[in-house]
């Protein structure tokens, strides 16, 4: 659209545009305040208007039958305004321009004149001479002037709409931004030019503006690709206000679209910083709270979905795992799959390999190079073949294609120079594609995870040989005892912990007797499980020396005493199918507990005495009866201590579990471990149960 055609000559501003109907008067006309006066032949003035009055100074009756000239000219310019009246009335071409009047006051007004000559039904000759104040009008010309070439040349789009949101006029701006001529835009409705459903906001908010006058600043921002740029995304801000005219009528609404692409971008680019910056923060809180490596891998997992990826799987060389073998340098590489997680249903999921699957490579996949290199790999557009090389197999890669993943990376989990596996990330959903910030982001991710994955691979390698030497150095059971059933049970701490110095022991004794002992090692380690394992040899030793519990005890305090940092608890029973008499004496550990038929379990009451190591303190025994069915419960404080919840507490849970019909001894160990003990438990447990049964000498019975 031309300069010159704006404002469109059709442009109806306080019209109905309705053919047949008259239009609302305009102001316009009022502010220029047009002044009539009509001249006889003679140049004497017959009809003098109230616009006229108020333009010259003079009233109707000082200025009617006075010659024209002799009234509102001054004299040095008679000659020339009888001259143009003449012509004016000879030839009947108008006159117009600019002419200084003589008003009353004696001053003189620039005037903008028309001059014309008329003709009545008589033949007679008038002139009508139309005036208005030259400097309002040139005031009014200039705004007019100044607004048409605002709009026409405004790098922002301008659209002027009516109140049945039909446009009226739209600047050369608009005609860019919508790829559509001004000619498509008049007389059609917002919607029929702006289809796309995010207009309907639009649409309802110009609605507002024609109701409350309130204008609208940067309303909403509309996002897309514009036919003069197809190959980039803008941002346009639509602004909203309402047109009224100097008497305050409505005539529509005006719409201004800024580019502010520029903006968007920046303030784009600012929010995918803090979000990165958030995401880093996050990962530090959330990554490796465990020492377990398949809890850090899942950690790991959880914090880039679905904020960063839509996908993510963590896998580790299987060599690093098992025994620390280095992984080959050429051919398929092993990897064991850590973690998958997805942030919806998603085939993609099936693409993955399931944790704890061992899984080949070959030579040519993005996660070989990975490791192999120790080099993160970013595939910000992925097609067909990039997919093949992102998946393990062909059929894979087909389930990647169907989920619509589109951009890839593949990042080294790499500490203390050696490459442990990698962690792959994919979008689908998210049309974003990765770039070089976020490979940044996730190298900083996978720099924690593994240090976390690795310091957990150590601990678990340590913790599995502590494990392996306490077990080594538990009991097995005498497959015969004289009048006892026996059942235990060794749980070591969860993976995230040391290992403890719990143990417990089943010795036979002369005279057809049976030593009972539990006993726990303060502290963790290679070092606790070590110490158990002297005391362990130091009580059957001391046993079978047929010493009595007291002096077994006093014998272990005088040995744990001379362990540098230890001290332990430590229960000792010695039972005499004889007479069914059990011998007890305790050394700071928690009291067992009697199970008699027909009675509630209950916590034995015994001298605690000290723990060994102390020394110095005397230790005493108590005897009991152990009737036929009887049990005697022996336990470590990981049964029953934790942070949550008082000991007194536990301990009626326990006595709770052990009311109820006999049952075999196996499954009531395994039912008070499955009660009692709980999946973050710092400690390990060791559990032992006897049950008395008759007896004869000389002849070894056991419980059906």
């Amino acid at each position: 659209m031309s300069e010159a055609e704006w404002p469109p000559a059709d442009l109806d501003w306080a019209g109905t545009g309705r053919e047949g109907e008259a239009s609302q008067p305009s102001g316009l006309m009022d502010v220029l305040g047009v002044a009539a006066v009509l001249l006889d032949a003679e140049g004497r003035i017959v009809l003098w208007s109230p616009q006229a009055e108020e333009l010259y100074g003079y009233t109707a009756k000082e200025a009617l039958g006075q010659y024209a000239a002799h009234l509102l000219v001054h004299a040095e310019h008679w000659d020339w305004v009888i001259k143009k009246f003449a012509e004016v009335m000879e030839t009947g071409q108008s006159w117009g321009g600019t002419f200084p009047v003589r008003c009353k006051d004696g001053g003189t007004r620039p005037v903008e004149l028309r001059n014309m000559r008329l003709l009545d039904d008589r033949g007679d000759f008038y002139a009508l001479g139309l005036g208005t104040d030259s400097p309002t009008l040139r005031a009014l010309e200039r705004g007019v002037a100044l607004s048409t070439r605002l709009i026409s040349q405004s790098p922002m789009g301008i659209a002027i709409l009516d109140t049945d949101l039909r446009y009226l006029a739209v600047n050369p701006a608009l005609e860019h931004i919508h790829g559509r001529p001004a000619q498509e835009h008049l007389g059609r409705r917002y919607r029929e030019i702006m289809k796309d459903a995010r207009f309907e906001e639009t649409e309802a908010a110009m609605r507002q503006v024609l109701t409350t006058g309130t204008p609208l600043f940067d309303q909403s921002t509309i996002l897309g690709f514009p036919p003069a740029d197809p190959e980039h995304q803008h941002a346009w801000s639509i602004s909203l206000y309402r047109l009224e005219d100097t008497q305050g009528r409505v005539l529509g609404v005006a719409e201004l679209v800024a580019d502010v692409t520029e903006r968007y971008e920046s303030a784009r680019e600012a929010g995918q910083t803090r979000r990165r910056l958030a995401l880093l923060a996050d990962g530090s809180a959330r990554i490796g709270t465990t020492l377990e490596v398949d809890q850090t891998a899942r950690e790991l997992a959880e914090v880039t979905v679905p904020e960063f990826a839509d996908v993510v799987t963590v896998d580790v060389l299987d060599s690093i795992l098992d025994g620390h073998r280095p992984a080959p340098r050429d051919g398929p590489v092993l990897f064991r799959a850590l973690a998958v997680k997805a942030a919806y249903p998603t085939p993609a999921l099936e693409a993955a390999d399931p944790p704890g699957q061992i899984a080949a490579y070959d030579a040519d996949r993005l996660a070989t190079r990975c490791v192999r290199t120790g080099r993160p790999l970013l595939v910000p557009h992925a097609d067909g073949n990039d997919l093949t090389r992102i998946a393990r197999d062909a059929q894979a890669a087909t389930l990647l294609a169907g989920a619509g993943v589109h951009s890839y990376m593949a990042v080294p989990l790499t500490a203390r120079g050696s490459v442990l596996g990698f962690l792959g990330l994919a979008r689908a959903r998210d049309p974003r594609p990765f770039d070089e910030d976020d490979l940044a982001i996730a190298a900083e991710l996978a720099s924690r995870a593994a240090v976390c994955i690795d310091n957990a691979r150590t601990h678990q390698s340590v913790r599995n040989a502590a494990e392996t030497l306490q077990r080594s150095l538990l009991p097995d059971h005498p497959p015969e005892l004289p009048g006892l059933q026996v059942a235990s049970r060794y749980l070591p701490a969860q993976a995230a912990y040391e290992i403890g110095g719990d143990w417990y022991d089943v010795l036979p004794l002369a005279g057809d007797r049976t030593a009972l002992v539990v006993g726990d090692v303060m502290g963790s380690g290679i070092d606790a499980a070590a110490a158990m394992g002297r005391l362990r040899t130091a009580t059957a030793a001391f046993a079978g020396l047929d010493l009595g519990p007291a002096q077994v005890l006093e014998q272990l305090d005088a040995i744990t005493a001379g362990l540098e940092r230890y001290i332990a608890t430590c229960l000792y029973a010695a039972y005499d199918p004889h007479d069914a008499t059990c011998h007890i004496a305790n050394a700071g550990h928690l009291p067992p507990v009697l199970v008699h038929s027909g009675t509630r379990p209950r916590l034995l009451d015994l001298p605690t005495g000290t723990p060994l190591g102390v020394g110095g303190v005397p230790f005493e025994a108590t005897t009991l009866r152990l009737a036929p069915g009887d049990q005697l419960v022996l336990y470590t404080d990981g049964l029953v201590e934790t942070r949550h919840h008082p000991i007194d507490e536990r301990l009626d849970t326990l006595l709770h579990l052990l009311d109820g019909p006999a049952c075999p001894l196996e499954e009531t160990c395994d039912r008070l471990l499955h009660e009692l003990r709980h999946p973050d438990d710092r400690d390990d447990v060791a559990l032992l149960i006897a049950r008395a049964h008759s007896f004869t000498p000389g002849r070894q019975q056991r419980e059906s």
